[in-house]
């Protein structure tokens, strides 16, 4: 259990984070300093480093998950709704994931090549409000990961 549970940490930090880092520090400095000549070969450069990561997040995490639940907790009726609800989360995460990657990510790094801006920047308005959404869901899946499984002791029955 050691291992599953500080890959399943080690990921969704890494993940999270990365997307905290990208939309609420570097996002506004970028477009205030930075003409789209220079900004989204910078997005593409910086997605280029940080999607192998999110890539290897996307593995790791379900897979450590189940290690978890099938080993640890021996199946899915043993554990608390929280995990229920992360798993639900985490796969819409997943797949707002490889949507961003496979559609306009691609299509924002032909524009780049292509040097056409308006076109990339368009697409960078995408892949922002994508990456805008998966970082609530990932700060949501945090706050049920961390506290879900206290939450029904704490709120009072009538």
């Amino acid at each position: 259990m050691p291992l599953a549970i500080t890959l399943h940490m080690l990921s969704a930090v890494i993940w999270v984070g990365g997307m905290f880092f990208a939309y609420v520090a570097l996002r506004p400095v970028a477009a205030a300093l930075l003409e789209p000549s220079l900004r989204l070969p910078l997005w593409s450069k910086t997605f280029a480093r940080f999607f192998p990561w999110v890539w290897a997040a996307v593995v790791l995490l379900p897979a450590s998950g189940y290690w978890m639940i099938f080993v640890n907790f021996e199946g899915m009726a043993n554990v608390g709704w929280h995990v229920h609800a992360m798993q639900i989360i985490g796969f819409g995460m997943i797949g707002i994931y490889l949507h961003l990657f496979f559609a306009p990510y691609q299509r924002m790094n032909r524009a780049i090549a292509a040097g056409d801006y308006p076109a990339a920047g368009t697409q960078l308005s995408v892949i922002r409000r994508l990456v805008g959404t998966n970082l609530i869901l990932g700060l949501l899946t945090i706050v049920v990961a961390s506290g879900g499984a206290y939450w029904l002791n704490i709120i009072p029955a009538d």
